[in-house]
């Protein structure tokens, strides 16, 4: 009798996985949860055989360097809308660099990837299954509460059971979700509940596969899941525009917000950066978008859905490090559905062009596209897309200009090492003489001097160096000796303890907390800070939270 394996494999060892078994007939024959690789062989060890089938929630093949694999990128492009799309998996995520845990798990189960055992996504399988118009919110994330994650639970449990015939330990479950009084009683239960849509995955792709959608190829990875219903037809497809424009404002509303976010976001961290502008895609794009085909078929059947540029952010930063800091910040601070260096795309294949680095984040429930560029390479793209699809190359000049292109982006790569090189050394400038009689700290002596204070710090926007300046003046520090006596104070270990930066902070930020836990409340009541004074407090908490 084939036994069907569901795994809701943790990322490691120090969190649950969840585990479940059914029988052929659908009945819940086992329900656990253990930590590691031989902890779970051992649990499934009863149901190990040549006709076992495992669902498995978590990337099985990982090739791609960056980016998401092309699977995620399908299923994401049907899925989203219901808040079901995945997370990037590539081998520039050190899980991943040496092969995949799920490719492990397999192996020792006497599985075979993509054969006896698949690569399932719960999310998107409960919103197919039971017709969900979003996903269930049971997982513990910011803004949500013990009872709404409970109900959500329960709800996900109830539906499970018409489906699978359950037993009594998934009576306990539930009981033990019902009394929970703690978020963390409900995470072991979530992981085996997860386990058990796993395992009725594969049982449907084994005994019912024309339900089965498959995403992605052997090679780069299949995620397999039940299937949607079809695509809207042609004439939901041509109201798609219509519904685009009357939205359309609400979209450059949520454009602005989307900016002063990213904008709060970096000047928090002191990133140093040139602009950060967005947009929300016109109304005569989006319709020009939507009819675009390729082979005779529409590239994208539901525009609403599938036209994930709607809003889009352009970060223009002044040097190649900061593109990547900035990256890593949004990465700890935003949900990335998709992250790709089309730099490192374009260098891969041996070539000078077009360099730029794309996210798509999640920023208030929306898809937001992300551009992160240095100068240089903004002005390069800008003008190479003006000439060759705003203007008109003679067939002529086409490889002329091919090569000319080419010269000038591998120029400009050159002159971004410098830009790079020019700021290093920097840090370690000797401050000049004051040139006025102004009492505060010149912004550049400042400057130089937390480049020293800080080495590993990042560099921060200049006008932020006057602001600090500003404020040390509003403190009565009006001199670097000064400032380095009260910096002797600071315990710096404390502070990276407590505030478990997520990204690398900038030299001025850096600055901002030393000051905040010498001087408290004091700091916190400062002019310069009235407009982010709940801000402070909060960070001002968990500097004297000792068990944080």
């Amino acid at each position: 009798m084939t036994a069907y394996l569901g795994i809701d494999l943790a990322w490691g060892t120090r969190q649950p996985t969840g585990l479940a078994v059914l029988d052929s007939s659908g009945r819940l024959v086992h329900l656990d949860a253990v930590r590691t690789d031989e902890e779970i062989k051992a649990s499934l060890l009863p149901w190990l055989g040549p006709d076992a089938v495992a669902g498995i929630d978590a990337p099985l093949v990982v090739r791609n360097a960056t980016g998401s694999r092309p699977a995620e990128k399908a299923l994401s492009a049907d899925f989203r809308r219901f808040e079901a799309g995945t997370h990037p998996s590539n081998t520039g995520k050190p899980e991943f660099a040496e092969g995949t845990r799920g490719e492990r798990v397999a192996t020792l189960l006497g599985l075979q990837v993509h054969r006896t055992a698949h690569e399932v996504y719960p999310h998107a399988a409960t919103v197919a299954l039971f017709g969900l118009a979003k996903t269930l919110k049971y997982k513990a994330k910011p803004g949500r509460d013990l009872d709404s994650m409970r109900a959500e639970l329960l709800r996900l449990m109830d539906l499970l059971a018409t489906v699978v015939d359950t037993n009594a330990a998934w009576a306990e479950r539930r009981a033990a979700v019902v009394a929970a009084t703690r978020k963390s009683q409900l995470r072991v239960v979530e992981d085996q509940v997860d386990a058990v849509v796993c395992a009725y995955v594969a049982l449907l792709v084994d005994q019912q596969p024309g339900r089965i959608a498959t995403y992605g190829d052997d090679e780069t990875g299949m995620i397999l899941t039940p299937a949607l219903t079809p695509p809207v037809d042609g004439a939901a497809r041509r109201s798609a525009v219509e519904q685009y424009a009357a939205r359309h404002p609400e979209l450059v509303a949520a454009a602005a917000e989307a900016v002063t976010v990213v904008r709060t976001v970096l000047d928090e961290a002191g990133v140093d950066y040139l602009t950060v502008a967005g947009r929300a895609k016109s109304v005569a794009s989006f319709a020009e978008k939507a009819a675009r085909t390729q082979g005779g078929r529409l590239l994208y059947p539901d525009p609403l859905r599938d036209i994930t540029d709607q809003l889009g952010l352009r970060v223009i930063t002044y040097v190649r490090d900061d593109v990547e800091v900035t990256a890593a910040l949004l990465g700890a601070q935003l949900r990335v559905l998709d992250d790709q260096d089309l730099g490192e795309v374009t260098a891969s294949q041996g070539r000078f062009g077009y360099s730029s680095r794309h996210l798509q984040v999640e920023i208030d429930g929306r898809v937001v596209q992300v551009q992160l560029r240095t100068v240089l390479q903004h002005a390069w793209a800008e003008f190479e897309h003006d000439i060759r699809y705003k203007g008109v190359v003679p067939a002529e000049h086409a490889s002329e200009f091919d090569r000319r292109f080419t010269l000038a982006a591998g120029l400009l790569e050159l002159a971004d090492q410098e830009f790079s090189a020019i700021r290093e050394r920097l840090r370690g400038a000797t401050p000049s003489e004051p040139l006025d009689d102004d009492p505060r700290i010149a912004a550049g002596e400042l400057a130089a001097f937390l480049a020293g204070q800080y080495a590993d710090a990042g560099w921060s926007r200049t006008e932020h160096y006057g602001w600090i300046s500003g404020v040390l003046l509003e403190l009565g520090i009006t001199t670097l000796v000064e400032l380095a006596g009260v910096l002797r104070e600071v315990d710096e270990e404390v502070i990276r303890e407590r505030m478990d930066y997520r990204y690398p902070p900038g030299a001025v930020r850096r600055l901002d907390d030393a000051l905040l836990q010498q001087f408290g409340e004091r700091y916190v009541a400062l002019h310069a800070n009235s407009h982010r004074r709940p801000l402070l407090t909060q960070r001002l908490e968990r500097l004297r939270d000792e068990t944080s």
